[in-house]
């Protein structure tokens, strides 16, 4: 928990200067290589990538130790640092939504920690792995072959896609985690490679969504997918043992889940996020 809560901090501070950064390129960019292009002459977009980067080895390593299904949830508290930074630097003002979605978000983890989920000694496999990652993979590619096709890409699919890049990343690391404890160091750099592709391809769908919906109707579905998605596949796919406190998990979850949107949705987060 200790190390997932880190990785929680790099991410969301390392997203928040990417987000500042990424609003102020021309709307053209959008959905093309060019975006990464300049947005890599910002200092301050670079420095946020730094910390961003600086989280995956983390969470790797929490992963190595605990199941998805506590992982994921933990990593939803980098949004209250982001709250507080709101409060103390941006003055923002912490109403009744904020205290109740943080609430939500510490009970939830909270719940999940009591019914401490064990991590399984195998990795996620099967039929059940393959289905949930090509729909993913669809998922992420859906706004770019859209354009390809000269269609009109609607708001909403970027929004998907960006979900959608961000649970097949979190996947893709518990099968890093996997990998390392096996020694199978290629098979863990191949999965590496493929979670970089899948974050970077659904960060340029956010970012390309900022320019055309507000952050406090892209966050909410976005980071809900980040954290159910993963667990879900880890309980279908992966056989980790919830055991006869499954109820608990469950509940926990809901919570986070439930929590996270609110939060997203607020506009003292959506400050920090845009």
């Amino acid at each position: 928990m200790a190390l997932a809560s880190v990785a929680a901090c790099c991410y969301e501070g390392g997203y928040a200067l990417q987000a500042i950064e990424a609003r102020a390129v021309e709307r053209h960019h959008a959905l093309r290589l060019s975006l990464a292009g300049q947005l890599a002459r910002r200092r301050r977009w670079l420095a946020g990538t730094a910390l961003s980067l600086a989280g995956y080895p983390l969470q790797v390593a929490a992963l190595t130790l605990a199941p998805l299904a506590l992982v994921q949830p933990v990593l939803a508290l980098g949004l209250l640092l982001l709250l507080a930074f709101g409060r103390l630097y941006l003055h923002e003002a912490v109403g009744r939504r904020e205290v109740v979605a943080t609430g939500l978000i510490v009970a939830g983890v909270a719940a999940i920690a009591i019914a401490a989920p064990q991590r399984s000694d195998q990795p996620m496999h099967g039929a059940a792995l393959l289905l949930l990652a090509a729909a993913l993979v669809a998922a992420v590619a859906a706004p770019w072959v859209q354009q390809a096709l000269r269609r009109a890409v609607a708001p909403w699919s970027l929004v998907v896609a960006a979900g959608a890049g961000d649970a097949f990343a979190a996947i893709a690391a518990a099968l890093v985690a996997a990998r390392l404890l096996d020694d199978a160091l290629a098979l863990a750099a191949l999965w590496a490679l493929a979670a970089a592709a899948a974050a970077a391809a659904g960060f340029l769908a956010e970012m390309s969504a900022l320019r055309r919906l507000p952050a406090t109707r892209i966050g909410p579905p976005v980071l809900v997918l980040q954290v159910v998605v993963p667990v879900l596949a880890g309980r279908i796919s992966g056989g980790e043992q919830w055991g006869s406190r499954a109820p608990l998990v469950w509940l926990g979850l809901a919570l986070v889940a439930g929590g996270v949107a609110l939060l997203a949705a607020s506009r003292t987060v959506a400050a920090l996020r845009t």
